[in-house]
């Protein structure tokens, strides 16, 4: 079987940066999204159990960081429809040694691209343009009671933000800075 991705490896161990390998001729392209086999090469065993769309219209939104806490954490694959954003994910793994280190990504409608984040992880994005739609592969479904999140502002984490923030939900903004007693996540 051809694959119809390359899996480019990041420096968070277990995030993948996701080359799509679409088929293309005179009326455009084929790709895919996920491949249940082909994704457990990097070690996707899990079914995707929810998918979601976001939509943000305003160029410099933010949304994230976002998270769940065990045993409903998650992996999810980001993939950008419309417009282009800056993706950001945090490791929040007790014990990894890429704690608190965070790495972004330029996502765009114009590149077949994805983010590949495991569980344990922190996800937020800004956006670069008007009019941006994400679409969202979970292996959990969302949980209320497991919501969890890091404020996009954090210090410790000093994220460069490409532009100025000009739209952030009151909720986003909210999230309190991390204090000496955040151990981390201990993802199962």
């Amino acid at each position: 079987m051809t694959s119809r991705f390359k899996f480019n490896a990041l420096s968070l161990a277990g995030a993948y940066l996701i080359e799509q390998q679409p088929m293309s001729d005179q009326r455009g392209y084929f790709s895919r999204f996920y491949c249940a086999e082909e994704f457990k090469s990097i070690g996707l065993e899990q079914a995707i159990a929810q998918m979601n769309v976001s939509y943000t219209g305003k160029k410099g939104s933010i949304r994230g960081m976002h998270f769940q806490y065990p045993p409903q954490s998650e992996t999810k694959i980001v993939t950008c429809l419309q417009g282009e954003i800056f993706d950001v994910i945090v490791d929040l793994r007790k014990n990894s040694d890429t704690f608190l280190q965070w790495h972004g990504e330029k996502l765009s409608a114009k590149t077949p691209r994805s983010l590949y984040i495991p569980a344990g992880f922190a996800h937020g994005f800004q956006t670069l343009s008007d009019d941006c739609q994400l679409l969202y592969l979970h292996t959990e479904a969302y949980a209320p009671g497991a919501e969890g999140a890091l404020n996009v502002m954090e210090p410790q984490l000093a994220i460069p933000w490409p532009l100025p923030i000009s739209e952030i939900s009151q909720k986003d903004s909210d999230h309190p800075l991390l204090n000496e007693s955040f151990e981390g996540l201990k993802v199962l």
